[in-house]
């Protein structure tokens, strides 16, 4: 019988391959790994801060603030000022969206395949329990790590 340090060990196995994956992809497309993400979050439609999408993605300011400049710079994307708040929403122009539904055409494909396989080999359940994984996670990491300031010995 396996051991909750196996499950994590194998699941930690898993996340990296699947961030090598998208970070093998990102260079094969030309892209900088941060900058599919960016490209990825955008691609939904809806408006998204800058603090949104770090505190979200886990991808630091800076760097997220440097893709954001080079994509505006290319004329990908448009950050618009919103009257209630200092953060600028950011979305795609239009030549932004047709750039990145070339980009993503494959990428796109390979996901729905994948997954479309996995979802007759499992269920949904599989996602709900990796989202219930990842918010303890979140939880216990803010406990046992970031609230204690560090490593203790």
């Amino acid at each position: 019988m396996e051991s909750n340090r196996d499950y994590i060990d194998r699941l930690n196995l898993c996340m990296n391959r699947i961030d090598g994956l998208y970070y093998m992809a990102a260079r094969k497309m030309g892209i900088k790994d941060n900058a599919l993400a960016l490209f990825y979050v955008l691609n939904d439609g809806k408006l998204h801060t800058q603090k949104e999408i770090c505190d979200e993605w886990l991808i630091p300011r800076t760097t997220i603030n440097t893709i954001v400049k080079e994509c505006a710079d290319k004329g990908y994307l448009v950050m618009d000022s919103h009257e209630h708040t200092k953060e600028k929403q950011i979305r795609l122009t239009g030549e932004g969206k047709a750039y990145v539904d070339r980009l993503f055409c494959n990428l796109y494909k390979a996901e729905e395949n994948a997954m479309d396989k996995t979802m007759r080999e499992y269920s949904p359940e599989l996602l709900k329990g990796l989202e219930a994984f990842t918010n303890h996670l979140i939880e216990e990491f803010q406990k046992e790590i970031f609230d204690k300031g560090g490593n203790e010995k």
